[in-house]
């Protein structure tokens, strides 16, 4: 699997006062850090490269991770720096540490997905950007994206327009080239750079079947913990 980078250096202010001790990626889920769960999924996905994109009490994650060893993966740190420089900025920091082709994950996103399929579709498209889609409606969050025959059309990160009934699903897949034309240490939102690709018509689209889990609200917190209850023995690593 090519490396993959997670965003996790948001300040998650709408989960406060939680998160004024600790950052949103060790929250706790059933008695462990959302990240633990996370990373067993990407492990047992065939992940070994992973790169977390830090910033906000970024030792505490480094902390409990360290070298991400005992979940058999190799984790490397990237720091946004001195000030934040939003999620386009933190992967463009990143670059060093991911080569050519890599994926990335939001921070708060759980994904039951086959991420094996998503990096084998990057590959056979012809575009240099891909995005994983969930048919949403506006049922989890505000629809961005409009997909039709298995080709994305168009991403809007704020729209209200009825023909957006599908949603970014927190996965997506680039060619490191995209990034050269934007500024560095400059602060870039990611959905920024998928609506530039999306209006130059170089971003493909997988479309995702089963609905994702997110711990960036207090109400997708108790729903991924409900989910993490409900498959404990599935979720958890096998033992000899």
């Amino acid at each position: 699997m090519i490396p993959l980078a997670i965003l996790a250096g948001g300040l998650a202010t709408r989960l406060r006062p939680i998160t004024e001790v600790i950052p949103k990626s060790l929250i706790e889920i059933e008695g462990k850090p959302f990240v633990h769960w996370q990373l067993l999924q990407l492990a047992k996905a065939g992940f070994t490269s992973i790169v977390l994109c830090v910033s906000y009490k970024s030792d505490l994650i480094e902390s409990y991770l360290g070298s991400g060893a005992r979940y058999g993966l190799k984790i490397q740190y990237s720091h946004d720096g001195p000030s934040q420089v939003g999620t386009g900025g933190a992967i463009i920091k990143a670059l060093p540490l991911l080569g050519d082709k890599f994926m990335v994950l939001y921070g708060d996103s759980y994904l039951p997905i086959n991420y094996q399929l998503v990096e084998r579709k990057f590959f056979a498209c012809e575009e240099p950007a891909l995005m994983t889609v969930y048919m949403n409606k506006g049922k989890y969050d505000s629809s961005n994206v409009t997909f039709s025959n298995g080709k994305l059309i168009s991403y809007k990160k704020e729209t209200k327009s009825p023909d957006y009934t599908y949603i970014d699903y927190g996965l997506s897949c680039f060619d490191h080239l995209i990034f050269e034309k934007y500024l560095r240490d400059e602060p870039l939102d990611l959905g920024q750079i998928f609506t530039d690709l999306s209006a130059q018509k170089m971003l493909a689209g997988y479309e995702a079947t089963e609905r994702f889990y997110e711990i960036g609200s207090h109400q997708g917190i108790r729903e991924f913990s409900a989910y993490v209850e409900g498959n404990l023995n599935e979720l958890q690593p096998k033992t000899s």
